[in-house]
């Protein structure tokens, strides 16, 4: 499960590693890669919902997930929600743990809503990151419903089996931060820190790829 804003070709290392052991199948979310765009805003659960079909008319009734960033929001949603689908779980750079916001943070969004009541087209030109301004209507609505769930829920009420690995200079989800809170909310899960950043998995393959395999043979 690929994370925002990318596509299954992320996991190329690892689909074709694993293809060698495995039946590995990698989609594209709705509204990423190859896949049609979405017509509204979708939430994280709904997109777990629709991961949910994908795996039954692949005739998939139990899977080992390998989720990035925002793919382990969708994992972590779908093993909560559907723990029979769900054999275990690995997640890479987990995102879905909401901060307390920062009184800039705060300000900056007040500035925002005045901003955007009177100079709409202004407000969304300026404001947010570059990322954020080059969405469509739609995938920004979807990104505030992404971005504004927190998880902490749903991973409590993860069962399955899981391994959480973290790149140790990742600065989008830091090891120290969601992946100590995952490690604490998932019961039994397994907390490690490799070499590399948010995308760990892509910069060392090799050492990535060995350490899923021994967990997922455990």
């Amino acid at each position: 499960m690929h994370g925002y804003l990318s596509c299954k070709e992320s996991f190329y290392y690892q689909t074709e590693y694993f293809s060698r052991e495995f039946e590995v199948i990698a989609p594209d979310f709705p509204a990423f890669g190859g896949s049609a765009p979405i017509k509204s805003g979708w939430s994280v659960g709904d997109y777990s919902d629709w991961l949910i079909k994908f795996l039954r008319a692949e005739n998939i009734t139990c899977a080992c997930i390998l989720a990035h960033s925002f793919g382990a929001r969708v994992a972590l949603k779908t093993a909560a929600l559907h723990p029979e689908v769900v054999q275990s779980l690995v997640i890479t750079g987990g995102a879905g743990i909401v901060k307390p916001r920062s009184a800039e943070y705060l300000k900056k969004v007040k500035t925002y809503r005045t901003v955007k009541k009177f100079f709409p087209k202004f407000a969304e030109r300026h404001f947010g990151s570059p990322e954020y301004r080059a969405l469509s209507p739609v995938m920004k609505e979807s990104y505030k419903k992404i971005v504004n769930e927190d998880l902490r829920g749903c991973a409590a009420a993860v069962k399955c089996k899981t391994y959480l690995l973290y790149g140790k200079d990742d600065g989008v989800t830091p090891p120290d931060e969601e992946g100590i809170i995952f490690n604490r909310l998932i019961a039994g899960s397994r907390l490690e820190v490799m070499e590399g950043g948010h995308f760990c998995f892509s910069q060392y393959p090799q050492i990535f790829n060995q350490k899923v395999f021994d967990f997922l043979r455990e």
